[in-house]
């Protein structure tokens, strides 16, 4: 444990990306205490310049909504949202992918066509439509994404589980007789986690993007804020307070990039091969 901490933190991108999402964090969690007032009420004139107003520091949009009680309430909904449907994704996509992997045959065929039949549509496309059908709310967002994101996963897991199914530890464990199920659980994923828990960070950060795309488009919560819905609602704006974009745009930018550095460095951690490199 002590060297995987070591070598994630000589990674200096992951250590940042750490910093800024612990920050994010921090303002998504302390939003309801920083702020009184609901981030959908007027307090203010509308289009107060940013730094006008010590009250409201980022300024207010077209409506007088305080954009700084936005972007801290929009924290806490693109988290919930990306750590969600991506834990989602993931245990789908594990489920799958170690069926097809560990069982291979017939079970392989059929898991791996669906799984390219999910492929073979694009992802927002596919998110659009379902949170249109089933009306757009938390649970349908969240279940939009996490449908359209665990394709990949189910790849991955099948290709190193199919590789590790052939291994020494699995053939002793299965001539003492262990059930598939404890095979996979115990001998298999395990071995197999590296890989995942970097898809799974990468993922978070393409689920912050998805549903701020959705929510640009109208297709979001309408109880609660994000950054792709006041990004939406300015865009009428954009001669007149261009800020007013530049704000949650930069939010959803350090969040997402983030997340990717994080991503990079455990990889650089977790890689076997950096490993011996760094031994």
């Amino acid at each position: 444990m002590k060297a995987f901490v070591k070598r994630f933190c000589a990674h200096r991108g992951a250590t940042a990306g750490v910093i800024i999402l612990l920050a994010v964090i921090a303002v998504g969690l302390v939003a309801p205490f920083w702020f009184d007032e609901s981030p959908w009420m007027m307090v203010g004139s509308p289009l107060l310049a940013p730094f006008s107003d010590p009250s409201f520091p980022l300024g207010t949009d077209m409506l007088g909504r305080d954009i700084a009680a936005g972007l801290a309430y929009g924290a806490r909904v693109s988290l919930l949202i990306g750590v969600i449907s991506t834990a989602v994704a993931v245990l789908i996509g594990i489920l799958v992918g170690a069926l097809a992997g560990y069982f291979g045959g017939r079970l392989d065929d059929l898991l791996m066509r669906l799984t390219e039949f999910f492929q073979t549509i694009p992802q927002l496309a596919m998110a659009m439509v379902l949170v249109a059908i089933f009306k757009p709310n938390l649970v349908s967002i969240v279940g939009a994404i996490a449908i359209v994101s665990w394709p990949p996963v189910a790849r991955l897991v099948r290709s190193e589980f199919m590789t590790l199914r052939t291994r020494e530890f699995v053939q002793a464990a299965v001539v003492i007789g262990q059930r598939p199920l404890r095979i996979i659980l115990t001998q298999i994923l395990p071995n197999a986690a590296s890989p995942i828990i970097v898809t799974a960070s990468l993922m978070t950060a393409t689920s912050i993007l998805t549903e701020s795309a959705l929510s640009f488009m109208g297709l979001g919560d309408r109880n609660l804020m994000s950054w792709g819905f006041m990004i939406g609602a300015a865009r009428t704006m954009l001669r007149e307070a261009p800020l007013m974009s530049l704000w949650p745009g930069l939010a959803i930018m350090l969040t997402v990039l983030a997340i990717n550095l994080i991503g990079e460095g455990l990889n650089d951690a977790l890689n076997p091969q950096l490993r011996k490199r760094g031994a």
